[in-house]
């Protein structure tokens, strides 16, 4: 077999038919897992800016039912942090409307309205996280299955030969080896891209945490300054 025939386009031709599918397997794995990843980098991207925007917002001294007027208005626009603080004024102001004025009725179902909207917008953000949790766990082991295939089928036709040399094992060899580097060209880039996700979706759970405890602070104060008002300011 001469250098042309040791490509890596001859190997992958030349490959059996179980450690062909493989490959094509991987490949496609792959080429889902980069558009997973390229998915979740400008949903991400977006997050942080339109949580950012509110949070500047709603530090800026805009009364509390501007914001949920603002919010409800662009709710299909908003990002999950003005989301969030629209379920617990939503929460808020219907206690409000039923004439509850206990100020621990009112600010339990805010902030239950509001840690449900957070567990709902966390499991949103982390989509496709388990799927490239997945690609890098098993691609591999995908990949070495076509391996170990491949060389079994190689030394199987080998055993008709009266001679071996490394120029007829080679070629084979090298042929179930593809299913491998393929294998973990579809399992690295998911592994650095999950690792890098889950910490960018930890900074975002903890800003929305530390907001839900920060507006339940701004309520609890507002309840206490007027029991029998609306909440208007912060």
């Amino acid at each position: 077999m001469n250098s042309h025939d040791m490509s890596i386009v001859s190997l992958v031709l030349q490959a059996s038919w179980v450690v062909q599918l493989v490959m094509l397997l991987l490949l496609g794995v792959s080429i889902a897992s980069w558009a997973a990843i390229f998915r979740k980098v400008f949903a991400l991207r977006q997050v942080k800016s339109l949580n950012e925007d509110f949070e500047r917002e709603f530090w800026s001294g805009t009364s509390l039912n501007d914001l949920y007027a603002s919010a409800a208005q662009n709710a299909r626009l908003a990002g999950p942090m003005e989301r969030i603080f629209a379920s617990g004024m939503r929460e808020y102001q219907k206690l409000r409307e039923r004439r509850i004025v206990d100020p621990g009725t009112l600010l339990d179902g805010a902030r239950r309205a509001m840690r449900a909207s957070f567990q709902r917008e966390m499991d949103t953000i982390e989509s496709s996280l388990s799927f490239l949790a997945s690609v890098g766990s098993v691609s591999p082991y995908v990949g070495l299955f076509g391996t170990v295939w491949g060389i079994m089928h190689a030394f199987t036709g080998f055993a008709g030969m009266e001679q071996v040399t490394l120029a007829t094992v080679a070629p084979g060899i090298a042929e179930a080896l593809v299913a491998t580097a393929i294998g973990l060209f579809a399992a690295i880039p998911a592994v650095i891209a999950y690792n890098r996700f889950a910490r960018d979706i930890d900074r975002v759970a903890t800003q929305q945490e530390t907001f839900i405890e920060e507006f339940s602070n701004i309520l609890q104060r507002n309840l206490g300054a007027q029991p029998s008002g609306t909440a208007s300011g912060h």
